[in-house]
Formats: structure tokens, C-alpha cells, sequence
């Protein structure tokens, strides 16, 4: 099992939370399956950007991103270098420390503060 620390989130988890993850799963499963509910708005088809995360910690140990990916993550907001879509991304042995941005393209475009 690899740790995860997901660092606090105003709406989705106010004190943080820290867990262990499965590798070889997706960042976005691992946050669904332990209670922090991450949008995922294209059902992780990596055809939206609601999933973005920023990997503070860790980042280097995943895979790279692939160019549907990187086209994407240019939508979303708050992007960052260390940016991915969490649905996308896979766990590997490396601990990971994830924030989620404040807010999604969705709740921008929705007007959700």
C-alpha cells in the first residue's frame, strides 16, 4: 500500500486526510474508494478536466502524461507544472501528497463559490 496525503479542501475534506492507496489504481479511484468525493465528470474517460489535482509530493514517480492528457489539462483551472487528472494518473510504490484545487471548470462555469 502506498500513502497518499491529500492536503485540506475546503468542501471536500476541510482537515485533509491521509490514506493508504492501492497501486496500480488511479489517484481518482483510490480518492473515490476512500471518501473524498473528487468530481469526475466524464466517468474517468479523460475527456473532461473536473478530476485535476496538483501532486505536490511524488510527482516524478508517475507516469508521464500522454498528449490527450496534456491537451486537456490546459482547460483546467488553477493548472499547475506538477498538474494531472487524477483519473489518469496511477499510483505506483512513491507516497503522494495531492491538492485538490479549490475549484473544478464545472463549478467555475456554474458559478459555485
Amino acid at each position: 500500500m502506498t500513502r497518499i496525503v491529500v492536503l485540506p479542501h475546503v468542501e471536500l475534506c476541510p482537515d485533509g486526510v491521509v490514506f493508504d492507496a492501492r497501486a496500480d489504481e488511479s489517484i481518482c479511484q483510490n480518492l473515490l474508494e476512500n471518501g473524498i468525493a473528487i468530481e469526475h465528470a466524464c466517468e474517468m474517460s479523460c475527456a473532461c478536466t473536473t478530476c485535476h489535482v496538483i501532486v505536490r509530493e511524488g510527482f516524478s514517480a508517475l507516469e508521464p502524461s500522454d498528449e490527450l492528457e496534456d491537451d486537456l489539462l490546459d482547460k483546467a483551472w488553477g493548472l499547475e507544472p506538477n498538474s494531472r487528472l487524477s483519473c489518469q494518473a496511477l499510483v505506483t510504490d512513491t507516497p503522494l501528497v495531492i491538492e485538490i484545487p479549490r475549484y473544478s471548470i464545472n463549478m467555475a462555469k456554474e458559478g459555485h463559490r
